[in-house]
Order: C-alpha cells, then sequence, then structure tokens
C-alpha cells in the first residue's frame, strides 16, 4: 500500500450480521446500514496529504488549489514525521514545527476539517541519533517504532501537538502498526502498540480533552486462503490483523472512533472475483468492526482498490472502480473514508486529487468532491435499485449516482427513468 512506504516523505450501532460469507450490501443491491449518529454536516469524505501537496510548489498555486478544494469543504489529514512532515523534535525538547504549520495553514486555507496522524517517531527515539533526519535514513527508518523507553517521549511529542493546533480535533495513533508488525505471517507486536497507544491516548486527553483519538490504525490484509473468521468471495482476512484488533480493543484506555485500512487486493495483488467483485471486503470488513465496536464510528484512514504490480488500468475503469468502493463505504455504514493522494509537483498524475500544472480539481478530486457534497456521513441513504445489476447505485433524497462496472454500455431504469450508460461510466441525476 502507498501509507505502508516511506513515499514522498523527504520531499520539502447495534451488531450487525456476520459478514464472513456473506456478499456486501453494495454488490448484491440490497440492504444500507445505518451508521453510529453523528453530525448530519460531517464530511465523512477526505484525504491525506502525502509528500507533495499544493504547499510545494508556489503560493500562487496553493491559493487556486485550495479555492477548487474550499469548493466542498472536507477532511485533510497529515502526519507529524514523513509523508510532507520533517522531523518535528530533531532534538528532546527542541521542535520543528515549520511543515506541520505549512500543511495544517494548507488546511485552513482550503475550508478543510485538519485531521492529523500522530506518526512517524524522531530518529532519536527508535535508536538513531539526535538532530534533523538524514535524508538517508528517511527510507530505512521512517517506518520503525519508538522503543519502549521512549514511548513516554512520544506521547509527551503528541501532546505537544495537540496543544499547538488547537483546531485540529481528531488524531490517529499511528499508522500501520509500523514497527510492531514486521512480518504479516507472525502476530503482531499488539501489545507493545497498545502500551503506546494507552500512553498518547493518556497524554492528548490530558491537555486536550476535547480531542477525539482514534486507533489502531491497521492495515486488514487478506490472502486467497487461509485460517480466519472473516472471509468472503473477495478472499480471506489475516487472522493476525483481527486478532491484534481484538486485543487492542479490550486493553485500550479509550477511543472516540475506529482506525483501519486496506486494499481489496490479496497479497499475491489479485482481486477475487474481479475488480468490482472485490471491493466487497470494505463492507465486509466494517460490519465485522461495527459488530466488536458497537457506537464507535469506523474510520478507513486509506484504502485501495488497484493492483500494485504494474498493471495499468485505463482512466475510466480507475474512477469507475473508486466510485463503486465509496458506495460501498456509505452503504456498510463507515463514518470516514480517506483517499490517500499520490500528489506530484508536475507532469500527468491519473489518481491525483488537483491538477500539479493548474490546481484545478481533477476526476478523482471531483468524484471525493461530489461524495463529500451530496453524501455526508448524516446523509439519509435510501434503497433504489438498478435494473441492470452491471450499475451499482447510491440514492439519498434529492440525488443519486450511478456507475457501470461493465466494460461496454449499459442501459438500465434507475428509480424510475431509463439510462444509458457507456463503459465504466458515472452519473449523477436528481431525484
Amino acid at each position: 500500500m502507498a501509507g505502508c512506504s516511506a513515499g514522498g516523505a523527504p520531499d520539502r450501532a447495534a451488531p450487525v450480521a456476520q459478514p464472513s460469507t456473506a456478499s456486501s450490501p453494495a454488490a448484491s443491491g440490497t440492504g444500507i446500514q445505518k451508521p453510529p449518529a453523528v453530525d448530519p454536516a460531517w464530511p465523512r469524505w477526505g484525504f491525506t496529504h502525502t509528500g507533495v501537496s499544493a504547499n510545494n510548489v508556489t503560493e500562487r498555486f496553493e491559493r487556486d488549489a485550495s479555492r477548487a478544494l474550499a469548493q466542498t469543504p472536507m477532511l485533510q489529514n497529515q502526519h507529524i514525521m514523513g509523508f510532507g512532515a520533517l522531523n518535528p523534535e530533531p532534538r528532546p525538547g527542541e521542535f520543528f514545527w515549520e511543515d506541520l504549520d505549512s500543511r495544517t495553514n494548507l488546511m485552513r486555507q482550503s475550508g478543510g476539517t485538519p485531521v492529523i496522524t500522530l506518526c512517524c517517531a524522531p530518529d532519536w527515539m527508535k535508536g538513531g541519533p539526535e538532530g534533523p533526519t538524514e535524508e538517508s535514513a528517511w527510507a530505512e527508518h521512517l517506518e520503525d517504532a519508538p522503543y519502549p523507553e521512549h514511548f513516554d517521549d512520544f506521547a509527551k511529542l503528541s501532546a505537544a501537538v495537540a496543544t499547538r493546533y488547537p483546531d485540529v480535533k481528531y488524531f490517529m495513533v499511528w499508522n500501520e502498526l509500523k514497527g510492531f508488525w514486521k512480518d504479516h505471517s507472525k502476530p503482531a507486536d499488539f501489545k507493545g502498540y497498545t502500551e503506546l497507544y494507552n500512553k498518547v491516548y493518556d497524554a492528548v486527553k490530558a491537555v486536550r480533552p476535547d480531542a477525539e483519538i482514534g486507533g489502531p490504525y491497521i492495515g486488514f490484509d487478506s490472502n486467497r486462503t487461509g485460517d480466519s473468521e472473516l472471509r468472503g468471495p473477495w478472499g480471506v482476512v489475516n487472522q493476525n490483523a483481527l486478532d491484534a484488533f481484538e486485543y487492542w480493543f479490550k486493553n485500550k484506555k479509550g477511543a472516540d472512533f475506529i482506525v483501519v485500512d486496506g486494499a481489496s487486493l490479496t497479497d499475491a495483488h489479485e482481486l477475487l472475483p474481479d475488480a468490482f467483485g472485490a471491493l466487497g471486503k470494505f463492507s465486509a470488513v466494517t460490519a465485522w468492526l461495527r459488530a466488536k465496536a458497537g457506537d464507535l464510528p469506523v474510520w478507513w484512514s486509506e484504502w485501495y482498490f488497484v493492483p500494485e504490480d504494474g498493471t495499468t488500468w485505463p482512466e475510466a475503469k480507475r474512477i469507475a472502480v473508486q466510485a463503486a468502493s465509496m458506495i460501498e463505504f456509505a452503504r456498510s455504514g463507515a463514518a470516514t473514508a480517506l483517499y490517500w493522494n499520490p500528489q506530484t509537483k508536475e507532469g500527468a498524475c491519473q489518481a491525483c486529487m488537483w491538477d500539479p500544472r493548474t490546481g484545478a480539481l481533477l476526476p478523482t478530486g471531483r468524484l471525493v468532491s461530489d461524495f463529500a457534497r451530496w453524501f455526508p456521513a448524516g446523509a439519509e441513504l435510501e434503497q433504489v435499485a438498478s435494473s441492470d445489476p452491471k450499475v451499482r447505485v447510491l440514492a439519498q433524497p434529492r440525488r443519486l449516482v450511478m456507475v457501470n462496472t461493465a466494460d461496454t454500455k449499459v442501459t438500465t431504469t434507475v428509480d424510475g427513468k431509463e439510462f444509458a450508460l457507456k463503459p465504466y461510466e458515472i452519473r449523477w441525476s436528481d431525484r
């Protein structure tokens, strides 16, 4: 996954039915899971800033991109170290806030709801030297966890971050168990992570009782086969991830929301039974989490749906699969889904949110913005079917979106109207 790498770092409810064998609501066209009660204005959708963002180009470009994003405010997430931010505490008690200040200012300027991920740790907390992080050390050590003797130091840093940015309400603790789960064929060090999480939770709540904190930010990776309580046509979730979640959930000091991430692909880059059918994993995992966590909102901090083995899809297919995945999240009752934005400074960028040359929103940015506008977390979803099952539909009282999952033209009746959709077309319609 993009979130698993150092990519770009140095770049200045009530329980639901057991989901193990059922097809997803979005895929089958039946069932909408109500999420826990949330603010109707909650954006639900958003994105994570990575190695490059609008503040890494020019002041004019930042203004242009901010204006485009501000048309539909959404959640915006930034890590405290890596992914566009340099070491925030190069020496104990000595802080470098320039990069985080720049990114949080970008969030404010573009009308975003800011989120901060409390990851990663300065070098001196994990066996490295004091001082600014050397460029050569980013890729090799960014994902290392702090040593247990420095858990308190990382908690103090997290509290300092929460104090410096009082307008940031939401904090996610760590990222994909980095350093706590190096071999996914074996159990994670979930006890170590939970100890770190609890220290961070206490430290942040002590200085910011209003802050909302979520974990454990585990990657729910899956395989073709295996022993696991969570499985479906899309594959089998790694039982080690489920065990880590269970331990954290039972032993956490507290949490205001649940955080996970994952891909619709198996570890062998398979999409089972196909690119659209594999998306059922997102609904199944959300249902499993909601059955375990009750009323705690479920956040997807990252999600992936495109093979990472060099396969290239036509843009129409890529964006259609993304839209269908967002339908899965909405229908399954997920509270939030953050798109991992692989932004670049220049050149073509198929999956970027905005044009690296002009700051104008690209198809991905427009798609996320449209979902943020019409399907915030408090939106009332209505059951609307398509006469052709190849077309997936998400509807609220005033608006609906259709996605043709076929590589051929499809004519279908939706909401009493007939529509002719091009291959992989996404069509929005008033009701």
